[in-house]
């Protein structure tokens, strides 16, 4: 079909299908009502569930991206037939395990050991309760993401000295230093007085509550060692991590690595079980992506009743279109219009009507994203936009092609007999 024709199918489609919406008024809103609903409910619920799924995901940030880490037991689909205590009883990473893992694993681009613990830090007459106190190696920042507003990171001298200087995190610096620059001050941890070196840049709150570096402080591993008990039960149980390459697709190759290596420092046979889990951020975003499916599925469920409602509202609109419009239909058939000319132009106006109906509730869904929903941040994606416009563009194509049929099969001379 030639570029004139199809532009000249469009404008009279959709000059037509504006005449349709301001002749009946109440009949054409009533009718897009079902479709508005429709599109409406869908691009509601994939905006809300894709805004979720970031949010969620965006909350264990923490836990790094293209990360392995050794823990005692696995973040998700833990064994249930295994005693709780039993994961307990498991050894702790030992730096000495850590030092052996840095030196000798080819897949890693860089490897680390920390551990976490909470107490009270202050300075001067205040003091902030329950900080999240971490223990770090000089290979930490290239592991995870060290977001510095001021100041600067450990030295390797530092840390492997296990000097007493601290990286606070955004809200410990606003509550004990309001006034003032923390650099170069001193805040007391458990006993000991560390200098400040440096102050992250604020993170804020995330959506599920997990840890925050806003309230959180940095030192140097072997500082750590020496505040907190890291007794094999009861004490603290370091996490050793290794970033991967990009190259390794599902970091198979690491995970393999890593659990050789491991099981051979721990001296286990063959036949028996890793008294460790291997662990990837992923992991939580692949069980958190099932449940959002299935919000997905429910949302297409929901919305495609009304869309459905609205299918047969704009397919009525089209059938009284055409018996509006059968002597013209006769008139343009009198004069050589063929049969694919008058059925695309009806089908161009049922689309037009259903993409109107369509972008208003897009337009709705938009709006809406305004909204403040506390830590929530939701926003409406190009992608949703699209998802939008196809599926009215479907609908229109569904609910016009039966009325576009019927009036491109009627005959010239009756058509311009009818009254």
């Amino acid at each position: 079909m030639r570029l004139g024709i199809f532009l000249k199918l469009m404008g009279e489609s959709i000059r037509f299908a504006v005449q349709v919406l301001t002749t009946n008024l109440t009949r054409t809103i009533l009718s897009l009502l079902g479709v508005t609903i429709g599109i409406m409910l869908i691009i509601a619920v994939f905006t809300m569930v894709d805004s979720l799924e970031k949010n969620i995901k965006d909350s264990f940030s923490f836990l790094g991206s293209n990360v392995v880490s050794i823990n005692k037991m696995n973040f998700v689909n833990t064994d249930p037939n295994t005693p709780w205590y039993e994961y307990i009883r498991r050894p702790n990473n030992t730096y000495s395990e850590y030092e052996y893992l840095r030196d000798n694993l080819k897949n890693a681009a860089s490897t680390t050991i920390f551990g976490s613990g909470r107490s009270i830090v202050s300075h001067g007459s205040s003091s902030l309760s329950q900080v999240d106190i971490y223990g770090i190696t000089y290979s930490y920042e290239k592991v995870y993401n060290i977001d510095m507003k001021q100041g600067r990171y450990f030295s390797m001298q530092e840390v492997e000295a296990g000097r007493n200087v601290v990286i606070i995190g955004d809200e410990v610096a606003q509550t004990l230093f309001p006034m003032e620059s923390p650099i170069g001050k001193k805040i007391k941890v458990k006993g000991e007085k560390l200098t400040v070196i440096g102050v992250l840049n604020k993170e804020g709150e995330s959506l599920l509550g997990t840890p925050s570096s806003d309230e959180r402080i940095y030192i140097p591993y072997k500082m750590f060692t020496k505040m907190f008990y890291m007794g094999r039960v009861w004490g603290v149980n370091p996490m050793i991590a290794a970033k991967g390459y990009e190259d390794d697709i599902g970091l198979v190759e690491l995970q393999y690595e890593i659990e050789g290596m491991v099981r051979k420092l721990r001296g286990l046979k063959p036949k028996e079980d890793s008294n460790f889990a291997l662990n990837r951020p992923e992991a939580i975003a692949d069980a958190i992506g099932g449940v959002f499916d299935i919000v997905g599925i429910a949302g297409w469920i929901i919305g495609g009743f009304a869309i459905l409602v609205g299918g047969f509202g704009i397919m009525n609109i089209m059938f009284v279109s055409v018996q509006e419009r059968t002597k013209i239909i006769g008139i343009q058939k009198s004069l050589g219009a063929k049969n694919y000319f008058i059925l695309f132009q009806f089908l161009f106006e049922s689309i037009f009507l259903c993409l109107f109906g369509g972008l208003i509730g897009v337009l709705i869904v938009y709006l809406l994203t305004f909204i403040p929903f506390g830590s929530l941040e939701v926003a409406l994606s190009m992608k949703n936009i699209l998802l939008g416009v196809v599926v009215s563009s479907i609908i229109g194509v569904v609910s016009g092609i039966i009325p576009s049929a019927k009036a491109a099969r009627l005959d010239p001379v009756e058509a311009m007999r009818s009254a």
